[in-house]
């Protein structure tokens, strides 16, 4: 008997969850060879404590106050000079990092492969990930370095992600400097506890959340590389907003002047009722909140200067110190359950397409690592300059209104 099957084995029994190695003697050795590996690396404790919470009520009361920001098109040109030349010097010193969090799928766009790989209709056309490259390429041309780009990839579109760049010859970017590592991924439970199957008989798992970049780092060993290469500042954003600035020298000149260990981004919420998460203070520690979070009194609410208490948007485009991510990676983010509905195949092999919701997923956010943190800073940002989402196929956040935004801000 193989002992690693034996040892998958026992791990099963354990948690009550033996069907997984229901069709075992169906696969193919490889996929023999895959969901043994699955086995031993899920915790499954933390699976059931998951399970096991999903119900529990939480009881625990965060005191929600608006949080300060610095607005960006309100800085004085002596201001927006002083912390230019207070980025720029990071940035020409070698100490600066770039993390694009990659991992997601087209399927929304009706592409079939990685967002990233997305064409966005310019003319010449490129790519989501070209767009990127440009911007890099743009700051290697005006200080004469080379920043590392990390690019967080999933287990689903790694490999064709890996490709596309091999095929286009990392858009005449320097190969060394792009890392690309794979996000951690947490299994999907039924209603029951049970983990669910996928149609080829394998442990149905899906991204652990954007939060789980910080756990892909350590266990990637990008930390690591980043220390041996003196980075002392890193920006960690999405691959589907083409407005991102990714090396904004006046962000990182705002967080060093304030001795910051965070600047997250923002732009002012379109109206009280918009559906984001924003900013704010929670038990006087950074965070956001959620819309569902806050009544409809407190979303209206504005300040002396007729603005809105709770404006500021968050866009998932944060600057984070060195010291910062070690900070927030060095527990782990708590998970949040969302009720979703998947493809799965039941104990009889047969594959079922619900049309309701039927499992669990389990993720992590990004923002629950800003309570960690003494002293972070929200800078303001501008829409049209700053915020340009690919996330539908058509109407709002589509390739046609990232595209309209994109050349109205580079003229083109």
């Amino acid at each position: 008997m193989n002992p690693k099957y034996e040892q998958a084995e026992q791990i099963l029994n354990k948690y009550n969850q033996q069907h997984a190695l229901k069709f075992y003697d169906n696969l193919e050795s490889t996929k023999k060879e895959e969901l043994l590996n699955q086995i031993l690396s899920i915790d499954f404790e933390q699976l059931k404590n998951l399970y096991d919470n999903i119900n529990k009520i939480e009881h625990k009361q965060s005191e929600i106050t608006p949080i300060e920001y610095t607005d960006k098109s309100k800085m004085t040109q002596d201001e927006k000079k002083y912390y230019l030349e207070k980025g720029s010097n990071v940035i020409k010193q070698n100490k600066y990092a770039v993390v694009t969090m990659a991992g997601g799928q087209g399927t929304r766009l009706g592409h079939s492969g990685p967002k990233g790989t997305f064409m966005l209709g310019l003319n010449p056309d490129k790519s989501l990930f070209e767009i990127f490259c440009d911007k890099l390429k743009k700051i290697k041309k005006q200080y004469g370095v080379i920043i590392p780009w990390y690019i967080m990839t999933s287990k689903e579109n790694n490999k064709e992600t890996v490709n596309f760049f091999e095929k286009n010859n990392y858009f005449n970017y320097s190969k060394e400097a792009i890392k690309f590592f794979i996000q951690e991924e947490i299994p999907m439970i039924d209603k029951q506890g049970k983990v669910i199957l996928t149609e080829h008989g394998l442990i149905k798992q899906a991204a652990n959340g954007h939060g789980g970049i910080f756990e892909s780092m350590f266990k990637n060993g990008i930390v690591d590389d980043m220390k041996k290469k003196n980075i002392e500042w890193i920006f960690i954003g999405p691959v589907d907003n083409p407005l991102v600035q990714m090396t904004d020298e006046l962000m990182l000149g705002l967080a060093i002047d304030k001795k910051a260990m965070a600047v997250g981004k923002s732009i002012v919420k379109s109206n009280p009722e918009e559906k984001v998460g924003v900013f704010c203070k929670k038990n006087n520690n950074p965070s956001v909140v959620e819309y569902t979070e806050i009544t409809k009194e407190m979303a209206e609410m504005k300040d002396k200067n007729g603005e809105l208490l709770y404006g500021e948007s968050h866009i998932n485009c944060n600057l984070f110190s060195i010291r910062a991510i070690e900070k927030i990676g060095a527990e782990q983010l708590p998970y949040h359950t969302a009720f979703k509905k998947a493809v799965y195949m039941n104990e009889d092999g047969k594959v079922i397409k619900p049309e309701e919701p039927n499992c669990y997923k389990f993720e992590t956010f990004i923002f629950d690592g800003f309570e960690k943190l003494d002293n972070m800073q929200i800078l303001r940002g501008i829409r049209e300059e700053e915020f340009a989402p690919v996330k539908n196929k058509e109407g709002v956040d589509s390739p046609e209104t990232a595209r309209k935004l994109y050349k109205s801000y580079y003229n083109c």
